[in-house]
C-alpha cells in the first residue's frame, strides 16, 4: 500500500501524526467508503426513507448522532438513485462527515446566514432543512457551472431560502454582515482520497496543498470580517492537513476572532485525530467517514 502513497503526503502525514496513526489513515484511503444520505426534511420523513429503502431491498443502519442520516448497507449509489425520493429530493446523498458543520453551526429561523463555497449544495439545503426553511442563506459559487448545479440542488431540494450569488466571496463588499457564516473551504481533499491499484491521483500535488492554504487564509480573513461582532461560524476542509486547517487558523485568528471549543461527544462514533489547535475537531477517515477539520469561530 506504501507504494501507492505519494512520498510527499507520507512525510506530511508522518510529521504531523508519527507512523502509526499515519499507517491509519493510509488503511482509510485504501478502504471502500460505505454509502450514506442524509433524509431532507423540506421533503419527506425518515420513516418514509426507511419504507422506501425496505421496499426495495436496501438494508441501512441509523446515525446515533443524527435522525436525518442513514449508512447504506451492501448497495452502491445506483441502487439508491432508484428509489422515488431522490428523484423528489427527499434524499441527498452525502458523506457523513460532511453533514458535521451545519449542524455544528446550528442554523435558526430568521438568521442571515452565508455560504461562502455553496456548490454542489448538500451543506446549504442542509442548513436549509435544519432551519425549517426559514433561514435567509446566500449560497456564493463563482464558478458558472458549479452555480448552474447548486441551483439545481436547492430547487430540487425545495430550499427556497437560499438565494445563489455567482461571486467569488473574497470579493463580496464588506458592507455585509451576516449573523453566521459557513466556510467550508476549497482544499487538498487530503481526507477523501481514495487508493487504486494505479495510487493517488496525480491532481494531488504539493502545489495543490500550498494553493489551497492561500485561499482559505484569504477566504477566512473576509469571513471574519463579514460575521458580526458576537456572532459564530464555522470553518470546515476536506483536508487533515495542519497546513490547511491549524496554521491557517493562526495565521488569521489573531485577536479579532477566538475559537469556541466543539465537543466530539456530540458525534458518537466519530474517530478523531489530534488537533494542534484544541477545540477543533479532524475526523479520521475510514470505511464510514471521510477525513474532515471542523472550527468554530466567534468574532469578538
Amino acid at each position: 500500500m506504501r507504494e501507492n502513497i505519494p512520498e510527499f503526503l507520507w512525510n506530511l502525514l508522518t510529521e504531523q501524526y508519527g507512523e502509526e496513526l499515519a499507517e491509519k489513515i493510509t488503511d482509510g484511503y485504501v478502504a471502500e467508503r460505505a454509502v450514506t444520505l442524509r433524509v431532507n426534511r423540506l421533503k419527506a420523513t425518515p420513516e418514509e426513507i426507511k419504507t422506501q429503502l425496505s421496499q426495495v431491498g436496501i438494508a441501512y443502519e441509523a446515525v446515533d448522532w443524527s435522525e436525518d442520516a442513514l449508512i447504506i448497507c451492501g448497495a452502491r449509489e445506483e441502487a439508491v438513485r432508484q428509489i422515488p425520493a431522490y428523484e423528489d429530493g427527499g434524499i441527498y446523498l452525502q458523506s457523513l462527515s460532511s453533514m458535521m458543520p451545519p449542524l455544528c453551526l446550528n442554523p435558526q429561523p430568521k438568521e442571515c446566514i452565508l455560504d461562502m463555497a455553496a456548490a454542489p449544495g448538500g451543506k446549504t439545503t442542509q442548513m436549509a432543512a435544519l432551519s425549517g426553511n426559514l433561514a435567509q442563506i446566500t449560497a456564493c459559487e463563482k464558478n458558472k457551472v458549479r452555480s448552474e448545479r447548486l441551483k439545481y440542488n436547492l430547487e430540487k431540494q425545495g430550499a427556497s431560502c437560499a438565494f445563489v450569488m455567482v461571486e467569488d466571496a473574497r470579493k463580496l463588499d464588506d458592507f455585509f454582515s451576516f449573523d453566521k457564516i459557513l466556510l467550508d473551504a476549497p482544499c487538498s481533499g487530503s481526507g477523501t482520497l481514495a487508493v487504486g491499484e494505479h495510487g493517488i491521483t496525480s491532481k494531488f500535488t504539493k502545489e495543490l496543498i500550498t494553493r489551497s492554504a492561500k485561499t482559505q487564509e484569504e477566504l477566512l480573513k473576509k469571513a471574519i470580517k463579514l460575521l458580526k461582532p458576537g456572532h459564530e461560524m464555522i470553518y470546515s476542509t476536506c483536508s487533515i492537513l495542519e497546513l490547511e486547517n491549524e496554521k491557517s487558523l493562526k495565521k488569521v485568528l489573531g485577536k479579532q476572532a477566538e475559537i469556541v471549543p466543539l465537543d466530539q461527544a456530540m458525534f458518537p462514533g466519530v474517530t478523531y485525530l489530534p488537533v494542534k489547535v484544541p477545540g477543533t475537531l479532524c475526523v479520521c477517515p475510514d470505511e464510514r467517514y471521510e477525513g474532515f477539520f471542523v472550527a468554530k469561530i466567534r468574532k469578538n
